[in-house]
Formats: C-alpha cells, sequence, structure tokens
C-alpha cells in the first residue's frame, strides 16, 4: 500500500516519479477495464446495454480516484478513505448493473473483478490483499451461476488477468514507496545536519559560559557576605566580578565570530553534500589557492544563505557555484533552476541582512532572475 506520510509537493523529481506511476498504474487497469465493453457490443438489449455502460464509467470513475490517491501520499488520509470506500459501493452495484450484459457470451463483470483484484496491492497489505481476491472470486462465481455463463472461464479471467495485473502493479507501488521513503530520509538529512550545527553551537556556548558563570556567582555571594564586615575585601572581589563577567563576554564574541566564520572550504563541502542528498546536481570550479582569510569568511556566509534559497525557495535540479578572484576582488556566483514566483527575491530578509554585510565589508551583493534561474553574485575586497 502506498506510503501515507505526507511529502512536499515542492519537489519536482519525485512529482516527476509519481507522474510516471500515475501513468503506467493507469495504463494497466485501464486495460484490463475496456475489456467489459467488448460484452457491451454483444448485448442485444438496449436496456442492459445502457446500464452496463453506467456501471462501467462509474466504475473507471471510482478507479481513477482511488488510483489518484494511492500514489499522493500529501492527501489528508480521511479523503483517501472516501475513495476507496467509494470504490467499493461501486464495486457492489456493478453486480446487478454489468452481470447480465452479454450473459453466456462474455464474461463482463468477470474482466471487473479482474481488476479489482489488480488494484488491491493499491488499497491494502497483502494479507488482506488475498482476503479481498477470494472474496472477488466468490462474487465472479455468483455472477457466473446467476447469468448462466461458464463459471471456469469467470475464475480464469477474474483469478488470472487479476493476480497479473496485481503483481505489476504491487511492484510499482514498493518501488514508488521506496522513492517517497528516500526522499523524505534526504530531507531528514538536510535537518539533521542544521541541528548538529546548532547543538555543536550550543555545547560550545555552554562550554565558555558554564564554568565563568558559576564563578562569577560564587564571587558575587562572596563579595555580598563580606560587605557588612570587610568593605574593602569585598570590593575587590567586587571588582573581581566585573573582569570575570568581562573575560566571559569577550569569550562568547569569539564563540560567536568563530561560528560565523566558518572555513569556506569545509562550507562548500557541507553544502554541496547536502544539496546532493537532496537530489540537486551540484557543479563546484576550484577555489582559488590565494583566497584572503576576510574574504573566504565573507562568501562563506553568502554561500550559506546561498544553498538555503536552494533548498527553501526553488525545485532545483542543479545548482552551480563559482568563486573566482579578479586582482583585488573576490567574487561568488550561485545558479540554480526550478524557480518560480514564489522563489527568493533581493527584497528577502535574508538577502537583505547579507546585502547589509557584504556592504559594511565593502562589498556588494546582485540578484537576479532569467525565467526559472536565480542567480546570486557576491564581490568583497580581497587585497593582495
Amino acid at each position: 500500500m502506498a506510503s501515507e506520510a505526507v511529502t512536499p509537493r515542492a519537489d519536482r523529481r519525485l512529482r516527476r516519479a509519481r507522474a510516471a506511476t500515475l501513468v503506467s498504474l493507469a495504463s494497466g487497469i485501464w486495460a484490463s477495464v475496456l475489456l467489459p465493453a467488448v460484452g457491451l457490443t454483444r448485448e442485444a438489449d438496449p436496456g442492459r446495454v445502457v446500464l452496463g455502460t453506467v456501471g462501467i464509467l462509474a466504475f473507471v470513475i471510482a478507479q481513477t480516484v482511488v488510483l489518484y490517491a494511492a500514489v499522493t501520499p500529501w492527501l489528508d488520509r480521511r479523503w483517501r478513505r472516501r475513495a476507496e470506500l467509494s470504490l467499493v459501493a461501486v464495486a457492489v452495484l456493478t453486480v446487478p448493473l454489468v452481470g447480465p450484459v452479454a450473459a453466456g457470451r462474455w464474461p463482463t463483470w468477470a474482466w471487473l473483478g479482474a481488476a479489482l483484484i489488480g488494484m488491491t496491492p493499491l488499497l491494502v497489505r497483502w494479507r488482506a490483499g488475498l482476503t479481498v481476491a477470494v472474496g472477488v472470486l466468490a462474487v465472479a462465481v455468483a455472477v457466473a451461476w446467476w447469468t448462466g455463463g461458464s463459471v471456469p472461464r469467470h475464475l480464469a479471467v477474474t483469478g488470472g488477468i487479476g493476480a497479473a495485473v496485481a503483481a505489476v502493479n504491487g511492484f510499482q507501488v514498493w518501488f514508488w514507496d521506496l522513492l517517497v521513503e528516500a526522499r523524505q530520509g534526504q530531507a531528514a538529512q538536510a535537518r539533521l545536519a542544521a541541528a548538529e550545527e546548532r547543538l555543536r553551537f550550543a555545547r560550545d556556548v555552554h562550554d565558555v559560559l558554564g564554568h565563568r558563570l558559576t564563578v562569577i556567582a560564587l564571587k558575587a555571594e562572596l563579595a555580598a557576605r563580606l560587605a557588612p564586615v570587610d568593605p574593602q575585601r569585598a570590593g575587590r572581589e567586587a571588582a573581581e566580578v566585573q573582569r570575570l563577567a568581562a573575560s566571559a563576554l569577550s569569550e562568547v564574541r569569539e564563540t560567536v565570530h568563530g561560528y560565523r566564520a566558518v572555513d569556506l572550504d569545509e562550507q562548500l563541502t557541507a553544502v554541496v553534500g547536502v544539496l546532493r542528498s537532496c537530489g540537486v546536481r551540484c557543479t563546484v570550479l576550484p577555489l582559488p589557492a590565494d583566497l584572503p582569510q576576510p574574504a573566504a569568511i565573507e562568501l562563506a556566509a553568502v554561500l550559506r544563505e546561498a544553498s538555503t534559497n536552494v533548498l527553501r525557495h526553488s525545485r532545483a535540479d542543479w545548482c552551480r557555484i563559482r568563486i573566482d578572484r579578479e586582482d583585488d576582488v573576490a567574487r561568488m556566483t550561485v545558479a540554480n533552476d526550478g524557480v518560480d514566483d514564489s522563489g527568493p527575491d533581493a527584497h528577502s530578509h535574508g538577502l537583505r541582512g547579507l546585502a547589509d554585510r557584504l556592504a559594511a565589508a565593502g562589498g556588494e551583493l546582485r540578484v537576479r532572475r532569467e525565467d526559472a534561474i536565480f542567480t546570486l553574485e557576491a564581490t568583497v575586497p580581497a587585497p593582495s
């Protein structure tokens, strides 16, 4: 049975795989549904032809809705259940509507029974599917007995054709589930990488502040106790508290600076890994060997924001990252496809903050969008 986990609609590759799976499933199932129409051509009673046509069309519509729901994991579970119940109701109605069509000359309903068995992998697990198949075969036997048709022929069509269609559909649904789970795993991997980085920073801040704040608290408590009996020593302890607080603040600033000033090579490796894990083809040109450290720090910040935009604001299939140096200017260009109207622009908060940061460092940020391609270009001073 198709995965019920929620999958983002913005995943272009998954949408393409879903479309291919939907077409493949539909072609196999609808082929088995077209064969009951042969019975309509062999039926002499116009009333039965009309009723049979209504029954077959209703079955095709209900089947199409269930087929769509089976490969659309972001649909609400209640909507999916209603679609499945509708198919069951329509299948029951097809017995009196389609069963008598071409009675004794063509196993009309048996082909609908085969389609029902073929759809079981889309609806239930395989154990429950066996129960459904036995029930459908029993109905096929009853229809054959009621209409005077051949019981072996009805069983052969419903059971044999149905089992073959179910095997093919089961494989496709299993493969679709694997695709959904793989994409969910890639998204979880990206979230985990971000969470691990936040935890690392939190640990660093805790290590810096934990000891310092403990000492400051003890010194302040000591100064408070000494104030009534030894004001001079209390003053010295208070001065020591002030010195420790200033030192702790300085260490925190150094830690934050170190966090923000990530090595460009490390940042590039991390960004490429995350993008590729999310299915984005990433092309990176070699970094210039003589890039000054201040310029590399600023470009690392640009790269972080650019990669965030690729993941959040696009359905990218590819991303190109280029960093070069000309004279006293270092330039980074990040381009990706898959941008729609909701993508980033020069007025987004992240890009505005980045532009302000680069301007303070003497650099510049430019963005442009051409059709579905978004390009971010940042320049920073890189004196020799």
